[in-house]
């Protein structure tokens, strides 16, 4: 019988009680072919093993049927007295007499035999069209329903693993962050103790500078405590919103990128006030600016930031004047490590993680993100979140 490639593994169906669906299944194989015993037996590669039977007074039973190849459709033996060789292969404890056998292989997609649905009858029996074409039919939803569970238990693979990466990235976000944090505590102290001996010095200059590191580092260290916040918690990005003003949280990511002196960036002129997780925000914009900087081959480059609102959601819209993007391209920028292997302004290739994670954000905040842009047009990535 050609097994080779089955894997009862993958569907953790062998040596299982019971089930409703197979012994419904088996009922109806019964009551259609009238034979008072019915069942499926599944096969690995050393044993066969009954998942579902029905025999009319009786209880427990153990099974062995005939190979089936998998061309045919059915083997309908109508009177097996007398075919000792065929009654040698079919066993059925409990049973002395056994005259007639209909076997229906159960074949899945890949051509493999995960089993056979039989029935039985004591005398001699033939089926007519319709029965046979009816336990064909009761063969298919039982390998359909096989193929379902496997699906199921590679669904939950996917999910536990997903899960263990999951930890894995908030451990090692929580992680990251501590690490960074530690040598800016240090950086901001040695700036403080800086400002003291300038301020001795009487020096305005030297004074603003240092004040400017000072904000700066403070900043920093308040995004790291929410990013540590977050990875134990990514729950956070929903549930602690906080009032942040729009043109405060695009000039502190304007400052935290490195914007080419040919290069220009528009932002709303109006004060807009956002309840939302800030650091998700600048999280964001960090990637579409840094992209649109990276990305821009015209003499004077040009980025433009717009905004609206409506009573359940903030909008916004993040134009330039970059080398665009095919639309061929338009929803694989979004996808985890994909990139355009192309090269930036800096001679540099992408990640594919930068989008992606505005794409994981924008889902995170109850919104969605799409792009319009054609090659040497630029491009403009329209944003919505929830309030």
């Amino acid at each position: 019988m050609p097994i080779d490639s089955f894997d009862p593994a993958n569907y953790s169906i062998l040596d299982t009680g019971e089930e409703k669906d197979f012994t419904d299944l088996v009922a109806l194989a019964s009551a259609i072919s009238q034979t008072p015993i019915a069942f499926i037996n599944l096969f690995d590669e050393k044993r066969q093993s009954a998942k579902a039977h029905v025999i009319s007074n009786s209880a427990e039973h153990s099974f062995r049927v005939p190979a089936i190849n998998a061309g045919q459709d059915i083997l309908i033996i109508e009177d097996a007295n007398g075919d000792e060789s065929f009654l040698e292969d079919l066993f059925i404890s409990g049973q002395d007499k056994i005259t007639f056998y209909a076997g229906v292989p159960l074949v899945n997609e890949d051509g493999v035999i995960l089993g056979s649905l039989n029935v039985i009858d004591r005398e001699k029996k033939r089926l007519s069209d319709e029965q046979i074409n009816a336990l064909k039919i009761i063969g298919r939803q039982v390998v359909e329903k096989l193929e379902l569970r496997k699906k199921a238990i590679v669904s939950e693979d996917t999910i536990r693993e997903l899960r263990y990466s999951n930890l894995f990235m908030q451990k090692f976000a929580a992680v990251a962050a501590h690490d960074i944090k530690n040598p800016m505590s240090s950086i901001l102290l040695s700036a403080q103790s800086l400002k003291v001996r300038l301020q001795k010095l009487n020096d305005p200059g030297c004074l603003r500078l240092v004040d400017l590191n000072i904000s700066s580092t403070n900043r920093l260290m308040a995004m790291l405590d929410d990013m540590i916040a977050y990875s134990k918690s990514p729950s956070l990005l929903l549930t602690k919103k906080t009032k942040v003003n729009l043109s405060e949280i695009l000039n502190i990511v304007i400052g935290m990128v490195n914007v080419p002196d040919n290069f220009t960036i528009r932002v709303p002129v109006e004060k807009h006030t956002l309840n939302i997780s800030g650091v998700a925000v600048q999280q964001i914009f960090i990637n579409l600016l840094s992209n649109a900087i990276r990305y821009n081959d015209k003499d004077q480059g040009v980025l433009e930031i717009r905004f609206r609102e409506d009573e359940s959601n903030y909008y916004f819209e993040v134009e330039d004047n970059g080398i665009g993007i095919d639309k061929a391209y338009h929803q694989k920028i979004f996808a985890n490590s994909f990139t355009l292997k192309i090269t930036d302004r800096y001679d540099q290739k992408g990640s594919g993680i930068g989008l992606s994670t505005v794409k994981e954000l924008t889902k995170a905040l109850r919104g969605s993100i799409h792009v319009e842009s054609e090659p040497g047009s630029g491009t403009t990535f329209f944003i919505s979140l929830s309030k």
